[in-house]
């Protein structure tokens, strides 16, 4: 992936660097074009609830989307790509030639730190994961399972940092802790945050990062240590996975391919296989690609 200075801000600079690939052209997406993508992706909700949950949450263009929408379309104007290219750059293509064409509207991006896609359309991706789905069956709940509030955010930080640092290598409270800091309270004033705290400890965490009508996106599950080799994670995930389905169809999340603890663990719960995932975590300055398998 290259890097350089600038990202693209206008479309006639955009197609400098996509130029039209058999008749289908890149432009930035304006505000007022939702509907039309949300349309565009909710015909694969599983694999687009990233980007139409922050198309939902933000709109096409906000800061809080830490990335810029990009629209491919062939000669007629329907639409055979999407992108969001920035800090997590996501691409949903119904063609080579839009996936051809956004990437080199990506390789400008000076900023990316992680791109994802599914390894058949984006081969030349360097990890994998696993993707899962609902329906699990039901086990035990825990009742002290809530959302997190504002007090707990002193709990909440350390362990997403540290989650951070062991998948991608790169510290958050280092580079950008203020940054951090406000991610993680707009995450718990959405009510995104869930957590379990016995004695004052945190025990356990789930952030829904992407959600629609359709599907529930799942990241940041952590256990604590003396939890973990038993049901009680189990009963977490089987508690919270009945409070969210009361306002969506699905739940997903991404389970690292050499995991085979985490797996097992997923398994258990019912989640199912659905497709294969790959990351590339992209050097910052001098340093070599994180790959994440």
């Amino acid at each position: 992936m290259l890097q350089v200075n600038t990202l693209p801000k206008t479309n006639e600079q955009i197609q400098r660097i996509a130029p039209n690939l058999g008749s289908v052209s890149v432009e930035r997406m304006e505000a007022g074009q939702e509907r039309e993508v949300i349309d565009y992706l909710e015909q694969r909700p599983i694999h687009t609830v990233a980007m139409v949950s922050l198309i939902r949450d933000n709109g096409l263009v906000s800061q809080l989307n830490r990335g810029t929408f990009y629209s491919c379309r062939d000669m007629n104007g329907h639409l055979e790509g999407v992108a969001l290219v920035g800090h997590a750059t996501l691409m949903e293509t119904v063609s080579d030639r839009a996936l051809q064409a956004l990437a080199q509207v990506a390789q400008e991006c000076p900023d990316t730190h992680m791109i994802m896609g599914e390894q058949d359309r984006i081969e030349e991706f360097w990890t994998y994961c696993s993707k899962l789905r609902w329906p699990i069956p039901v086990h035990g709940a825990v009742a002290s399972l809530h959302l997190a509030t504002l007090k707990e955010l002193h709990m909440v930080m350390p362990i997403q940092a540290r989650m951070a640092f062991e998948e991608s290598g790169v510290n958050p409270l280092e580079v950008d802790p203020e940054g951090f800091r406000k991610r993680c309270i707009r995450r718990i004033e959405l009510g995104r945050t869930w957590v379990l705290v016995e004695n004052d400890q945190l025990v356990f965490k789930a952030d829904v990062i992407s959600e629609t009508p359709e599907v529930i996106y799942l990241e940041g599950v952590w256990l604590s240590e003396n939890k973990r080799g038993s049901d009680f994670g189990v009963s977490c995930i089987s508690g919270l996975s009945r409070k969210l389905l009361s306002r969506s169809r699905s739940i997903c999340l991404l389970v690292n391919e050499n995991n085979k603890q985490a797996q097992a663990f997923y398994r258990k719960c019912g989640f199912l296989f659905r497709a294969t995932y790959e990351t590339i975590f992209l050097p910052q300055k001098d340093q070599a690609p994180t790959s994440v398998n």
